[in-house]
C-alpha cells in the first residue's frame, strides 16, 4: 500500500522566499502524525502542498499515490479554527451535512441521496461523539463541542487523509487531550491517515505516532523519541537546545529559540 503522503527532497518557494527545503518524509496509512515547529517554519505549507494549492519549487509530493490536487476527493480538510459567535443558528447537524453537500476548492461534490446523506451524517456525529448538542446551535456550543462537529464535517466523505490546521487552538487541556484522543480513535478504527498541525505536542504527546518538525528551513520526521531531543532540535535550529522531561511526562525546552511547545503563539504558513 503506498504512503498517504511521500516527499522527496521537497522545496518551497513564496515570493521568491525559501519556506523549506530538502523535506523528504513519509506517512503510513492510518497514522497519526503532529506537525510541529516555530511560527512561520512552514507548517501549514506543508497542507497547502498536499492539497494541491501549493507548487513546489523543487522535489515531489505524491498524495495518496497521486499528484497533489489529484486526491482531494480523499482528503478532508480543517483550516485552521473558525469562531462561530453566540448568535450563529446554524446546528451542528448541518454543518456536519455540509461536508456531503457544500464545495471545497471549488470542485462540487458529488450528488448523495438524501437517505444515505442522512445516515452518514449520523454516523459521523456518532463516531465523533457529538449526538447529544448535535441538534443545537453552533453559537450555543462550547470550544470543545464545536470542535468535534468541525472534525465530523471533514470525516463524513469517508477520507483517507485527515488534514487539521491547529485544531486544538483556544481550547482548554481538558478538550485538546479529548480531541486528541479522538483523533487517535479515527486513526485506529477508520484507518484515516492524520496530520495535525500543532505548536504544543504536550497535550497530543501520548496519542500521535510520529511528528515532522518544521525549523531552520527544512524538516525532519520521525517518532517523537528520535525527533524531540536535544540532538536533533540543535541541528535543525543551529544552536544549542535541551528537551527536559518533568515529572508528569511533559517535555521543556530549554535554550534559545524556543521550541513552539514553550509558548502559545498562532503560527503562520
Amino acid at each position: 500500500m503506498s504512503s498517504a503522503l511521500e516527499a522527496a527532497q521537497a522545496e518551497v518557494r513564496l515570493g521568491g522566499k525559501i519556506i523549506w527545503t530538502d523535506v523528504s518524509l513519509a506517512i503510513d496509512p492510518g497514522a497519526f502524525v503532529a506537525v510541529l515547529g516555530p511560527n512561520g517554519a512552514g507548517k501549514s505549507t506543508l497542507l497547502r502542498v498536499a492539497l494541491g494549492l501549493l507548487p513546489l519549487a523543487r522535489g515531489s509530493v505524491r498524495v495518496l499515490g497521486r499528484a497533489p490536487g489529484s486526491a482531494n476527493a480523499s482528503i478532508g480538510y480543517l483550516p485552521q479554527r473558525r469562531s462561530f459567535d453566540s448568535s450563529t443558528r446554524i446546528r451542528g447537524v448541518d454543518l456536519v451535512r455540509l461536508g456531503l453537500d457544500g464545495h471545497r476548492w471549488g470542485v462540487p461534490l458529488p450528488r448523495v441521496g438524501p437517505d444515505a446523506a442522512a445516515e452518514r451524517v449520523r454516523e459521523t456525529i456518532a463516531l465523533v461523539g457529538a449526538e447529544r448538542y448535535a441538534e443545537r446551535p453552533l453559537g450555543a456550543l462550547s470550544g470543545g463541542e464545536q470542535q468535534r462537529l468541525l472534525i465530523a464535517q471533514a470525516l463524513v466523505r469517508r477520507p483517507q487523509l485527515l488534514l487539521l490546521d491547529e485544531p486544538l487552538d483556544s481550547l482548554d487541556l481538558t478538550n485538546q487531550g479529548a480531541v486528541a484522543a479522538l483523533v487517535q480513535q479515527i486513526c485506529s478504527t477508520e484507518g484515516v491517515a492524520v496530520l495535525l498541525v500543532a505548536h504544543d505536542v504536550n497535550p497530543i504527546l501520548g496519542y500521535i505516532d510520529d511528528v515532522v518538525y518544521f525549523a531552520g528551513g527544512t524538516a525532519v520526521s520521525g517518532t517523537p523519541g528520535e525527533v524531540i531531543t536535544g540532538e536533533t532540535l540543535t541541528r535543525l535550529y543551529g544552536a544549542p537546545i535541551e528537551v527536559l522531561t518533568t515529572r508528569d511526562g511533559r517535555l521543556v525546552v530549554v535554550g534559545q529559540p524556543e521550541a513552539p511547545f514553550v509558548h502559545g503563539e498562532r503560527h503562520a504558513h
